[in-house]
């Protein structure tokens, strides 16, 4: 990847990982991702924003020689995370003068994961302000975005907000901005939903936080640039907001068919009634996909058989991913079945003990469903539609 130019002496010397396909192990990344990294050269001093992942540090020096950066005063690290921070040792190895300029909790981080020595770094505050000569950077700590040590840069005369992972997206676009809004729109909830959900409360105080900033364009520091930064800041606003969806998000696993019936029985009812409904067969699905689901559902129905007295595990799984996204979601049930007894209910429940929600009697039958649980499917359907009319 090469270097482009975003303003005058500012620069992104990112680099895309088209074929990193998991992140952390965990989370998939099915249009791969970009590490971004910024160069911003005052007329005095010369400041680094982030690193990119030690697996792609080739590229961005590679991008620094071709803009010949000669020298580098500062590093701004923005999240000790190694797909940001990463690199940091080679570029002071490369620019053995540049400090780190960081905050207190990330230059502790940094010492742990990178074990940068102390008298590397400088410390800044909320606030706090470094000169370039013609340039002046504001930091603004951003915490849990999505560690606690996180913070954005602003840089003032050029009206840029380095946002670090707030308002990023794992796109590996060759687009320098965000054009393509319907497509980054998809990406950006994608990112939101696996990684920055669980901070929703915290991140409405760091939307706060910039609200007043005159912002032009927003460099985060994964995709593209947003040169209309209302389109992203709106998105979030409405992701972190109280505000559900008549919508029932349903994770679920059959293993002879049984739970699978009453899965599909209980999603025509629901149709029927005029609510939207998305099914997710979870030895298939794809967690992205789920978490983006739970932004804005207001009802989980989780579908379960009874495994060895237990929740299925992949259900089991369901119960805890949903657990730990802590979603907005109002109403949680169950339903499912069982062959000579269990606790499937009871487990599941006691796993989703994170969320604030009404749960909502479950319906579970004994073998293959009877007609009697098909009308009790038909009661959850009319309960959550009764529900779903207060905010409709």
């Amino acid at each position: 990847m090469t270097a482009r130019k975003i303003k005058d002496n500012i620069y992104a010397v990112s680099a895309i990982d088209w074929e990193r396909k998991l992140f952390d192990e965990l989370i998939p990344l099915p249009e791969g991702t970009s590490y971004n990294s910024y160069i911003v050269k005052g007329s005095e001093k010369t400041v680094l924003l982030d690193t990119v992942d030690p697996t792609k540090e080739k590229a961005l020096i590679n991008n620094l020689k071709e803009i010949s950066i000669e020298n580098i005063d500062y590093i701004i690290s923005h999240h000790c995370e190694q797909d940001h921070s990463g690199s940091i040792p080679k570029i002071l190895e490369l620019y053995p003068n540049a400090k780190v300029v960081t905050n207190q909790k990330c230059a502790d981080m940094l010492k742990d994961h990178l074990l940068v020595p102390d008298d590397n770094f400088i410390i800044v505050k909320d606030h706090e302000t470094l000169s370039l000569g013609d340039k002046t950077l504001e930091f603004i700590l951003t915490p849990w975005v999505h560690w606690p040590e996180t913070m954005s840069t602003y840089l003032k005369e050029d009206k840029i907000l380095f946002s670090c992972d707030f308002f990023g997206s794992h796109s590996s676009t060759s687009d320098l901005f965000a054009h393509a809004e319907s497509v980054i729109y998809v990406d950006a909830k994608r990112y939101y939903a696996e990684i920055m959900m669980p901070f929703r409360n915290v991140i409405k105080n760091n939307l706060e936080k910039i609200k007043d900033l005159q912002i032009d364009m927003i460099a985060a520091s994964h995709g593209p640039i947003y040169d209309k930064p209302s389109f992203i800041i709106d998105a979030y606003k409405d992701w972190v907001s109280d505000n559900v969806k008549n919508e029932v998000v349903i994770p679920y696993v059959s293993m002879h068919g049984s739970t699978l019936e009453m899965v599909h029985y209980f999603a025509d009812e629901l149709i029927k009634r005029g609510i939207s409904t998305k099914l997710f067969y979870l030895p298939k699905t794809d967690i992205g996909s789920l978490a983006m689901a739970l932004v804005d559902a207001a009802t989980v129905v989780i579908g379960s058989p009874t495994v060895l007295a237990g929740a299925h595990p992949s259900a089991a799984y369901a119960a805890f991913l949903a657990n730990a996204l802590r979603p907005k979601t109002r109403f949680v049930s169950i339903i499912g079945s069982y062959g000579w007894g269990g606790k499937m209910v009871e487990q599941l429940a006691g796993m989703l003990l994170n969320l604030k929600v009404e749960i909502i009697p479950p319906v579970v039958a004994k073998g293959y469903p009877k007609k009697e649980d098909f009308v009790s499917l038909e009661k959850l359907a009319d309960s959550i539609m009764e529900r779903h009319k207060s905010f409709i």
